[in-house]
Order: structure tokens, then C-alpha cells, then sequence
């Protein structure tokens, strides 16, 4: 169902600049992991780009746009393929997307040194927050070791002291963990790293048990992250060792972990019930389109095309003038999802961080909700090490 409305909704697009006697609409390359365990991360993120098109008649800030979307596998090789393609056959005007940090690395380069705005919706590599930073490259997210971060701060408040983290090992894993140990003062027991794509925590459960600490900090997207919350649970360990999670309790896997996961806790810069107009907008609109909740993957996407769109709209939807397009995308003129939104001189967001809780609603889904906010006004720690200049 999904698939048929992505294609109705680039067809409408590419329809919509006909209709308007545009020579050539706007081409967007949307580069998403479609398939395998973490499918459903970057089905939220199409699903999520497509809306705000959808809801503009194929428009983006009054300029027809065609959206080209290619699932990267979760291999870095086909996604620098599919990068590259997008460049030189297709000859987009953006590339977006990149769910996971190994995927943005691949891309990172051909994209940017193409002089083609490159936007990420998920993956928030610390690298290209800090030295590596890029004129070419935004993030709607945030950098990789902020949200970790915010367990991090709520762990060292409420008197934890021996912590184990459970974390993939690859980037995003390993920024997870650091940047959970920023505000962290207490002991690190034991650093668990599983390949990505682990599915089996038997063993690492056992261990965490073993060693008895006063929670545990997890990152793991995806199925693998619907594995882990069944399982520890499972195994008892859900009402004896506090489960602190990034990027694992979400709208993405609360559809099959249900009530395994609710009372777990998480940290995020959204939740569905955010209060502000814009994403009361969101989630109704979405929630009609698709006929589910939708996550913090969806809301960055959907802001990542309204980005697009004021930044286009800013320029009359003239491309030629690269360094007004960039001016135009760091003013973020418009209403974002999470509400306080705003870029820092690395294209990174600065905005609010929440610790959240999983619920079941009143209408049956399940979903995160705010508990307290931890952090306002956030940028991120790496900026400082951005050599751009405003």
C-alpha cells in the first residue's frame, strides 16, 4: 500500500510540472534502507518526505519537484552506486535521506563534492557536525551523540552509578556511547559492541545480569532493536534494570514490540503528541495517509522536504545561484514538526531534547510521549570544531 502511494505521489509530481509547462521539475534523489530489519526506518522516511509533497499537489515551496527514491540496502557500496547514479544519469538537484551513519559516509563525498545540496533526515555523523563539516550537506536531525546524551544527563541526575551500554559496532554505535558518557560521571561496567544487524542477545542478556548494574543504555534501530525489547523482557530484567534507550523504543518498532516495550523510556527530540500546531497537523495528516503512528524518522523527513520547499520558495526556485540556495536553507523558514527549530553555523539543528516513555493510547497504538524536558535550546558539542563561517 505504501510502495503504490510513493508511486502515485512522484508520478503526481512529475504530472504537476507538465501541467505547469515547466521544462524540468525540481529532481529530488531519495535514498532510504527499504528492505531487510530495518525496513521500517526508512519506510517511516519516504513516507514522511512524500506527505508534504502530497499535501502541496507535487509541489514544493510553488515548484514542481520529482522525487527518484532508491533503497541503499544498508550497504554502503549500493548506496554510493545509487548516490552516483542519481548524479550522473539523473542529474538531481538534491540528494536526501541516509538512515544510518555507514550509509551518509558513503555518499558523503560524491554528493558534496558535486556541488549538490545533500540533506540528511536521520543519520547524524559526528564527523560531518565537527571538522568535516560541509556547505553542502543538512541535517533535520541532529548529531549523533545528542540524543544519547540526554540518557546520559537523566542517568547522572537520578543517582545512577554503574551503567553496561548495548550499542551496534559501527559509527552510530560507537557516538552513541560517547556521547552517553559526556554528562555520564558514574561507572561504565562493561561496553557491549554486536555487529549490526545482530538479532540473538541471549548472550549479551545474560551478561547484563551477571553483572547487575543500575540500568542499561541501549541503541539498536530496527528489528534488531524489536529483538532486544522482547527479549529483555523475556528474561525478566525489564522490572529489575532500568532500559534507557536511543533510536531503539520508537513509533518504528512499538508496532511489534507493543506492550514488551511500554514503560520503557528513550530520549528524542519528538513525539507524536509534541504540542505545537504544526505537528497536531503532522500526525493527523499522516496517521490518514498511511494508517499509522509515525516517528521521530517521519517528522525529520517531512521536515526535511519542507526545508527543501522554503529554500526554494526563498529563491524563486532559481538553482543557478548555489550560495543564495544556502543562505535560503540555513534561514529554515518554516514550521518545523518539533517547533524550536533552528541551525547552528554546522547546518546541525539546535532545538529541544526530551526524555520520553512508550504508552499504549487510548485508542489502542502505541506511541512515545514527553515525560520532561532535558535539555532546550541544544547545539550540539562538535560545532565548535566546524571551520565554516556564516
Amino acid at each position: 500500500m505504501r510502495t503504490r502511494l510513493t508511486a502515485a505521489a512522484a508520478a503526481i509530481a512529475l504530472a504537476g510540472s507538465v501541467a505547469a509547462g515547466q521544462a524540468e521539475p525540481v529532481k529530488i534523489g531519495f535514498l532510504a534502507t527499504l528492505s531487510g530489519p530495518p525496513a521500517a526506518l526508512g519506510e517511516h522516511a519516504r513516507d514522511g518526505f512524500m506527505l508534504a509533497i502530497e499535501q502541496n499537489d507535487g509541489q514544493l515551496g510553488g515548484v514542481d519537484v520529482e522525487v527518484l527514491i532508491e533503497d541503499d540496502e544498508l550497504q554502503p557500496d549500493i548506496a554510493r552506486n545509487r548516490a552516483e547514479r542519481f548524479l550522473e544519469r539523473d542529474e538531481v538537484d538534491f540528494v536526501a535521506g541516509m538512515i544510518f551513519s555507514n550509509i551518509l559516509q558513503a555518499v558523503f563525498q560524491p554528493v558534496t563534492a558535486s556541488e549538490t545540496f545533500l540533506i540528511g533526515v536521520n543519520a547524524g555523523t559526528s564527523i560531518y557536525a565537527g571538522a568535516e563539516c560541509n556547505p553542502f550537506f543538512f541535517s533535520t536531525s541532529w548529531e549523533n551523540n545528542q540524543v544519547p546524551e540526554i540518557m546520559g544527563k537523566y542517568a547522572q541526575d537520578n543517582g545512577y552509578e554503574r551503567i553496561v551500554t548495548l550499542v551496534p559496532n559501527y559509527q552510530a554505535g560507537r557516538d552513541a556511547t560517547a556521547g552517553f558518557k559526556h554528562y555520564f560521571e558514574g561507572e561504565v561496567l562493561y561496553e557491549m559492541f554486536t555487529p549490526l544487524g545482530h538479532l540473538d542477545f541471549s548472550a549479551e542478556l545474560a551478561r547484563i545480569a551477571s553483572l547487575d548494574p543500575d540500568a542499561v543504555v541501549v541503541f539498536m534501530p530496527g528489528g534488531m532493536g524489536v529483538n532486544l525489547v522482547r527479549q529483555y523482557r523475556e528474561a525478566g530484567l525489564a522490572d529489575r534494570i532500568p532500559f534507557l534507550s536511543v533510536w531503539t523504543v520508537d513509533e518504528t518498532t512499538l508496532p511489534a514490540t507493543q506492550d514488551a516495550a511500554v514503560g520503557l523510556f528513550s530520549g528524542s527530540q519528538w513525539t507524536p503528541d509534541l504540542d505545537n500546531p504544526a505537528n497536531a497537523a503532522f500526525v493527523e495528516a499522516f496517521e490518514a495517509e498511511y494508517g499509522y503512528v509515525p516517528s521521530n524518522f517521519a517528522s525529520q523527513a517531512y521536515d526535511a522536504a519542507l526545508l527543501i520547499g522554503s529554500a526554494l520558495e526563498a529563491v524563486g526556485g532559481d538553482l543557478s545561484d548555489k550560495e543564495a540556495m544556502r543562505q535560503a536553507l540555513r534561514a529554515a523558514d518554516f514550521a518545523s514538526t518539533r517547533g524550536n527549530f533552528r541551525y547552528n553555523t554546522n547546518h546541525f539543528p539546535i532545538q529541544d531534547y526530551y526524555l520520553v516513555q512508550a504508552i499504549q493510547r487510548e485508542d489502542g497504538q502505541y506511541a512515545t510521549t514527553v515525560l520532561e524536558k532535558i535539555f532546550e535550546d541544544y547545539a550540539d558539542l562538535q560545532a565548535e570544531h566546524c571551520p565554516m563561517e556564516w
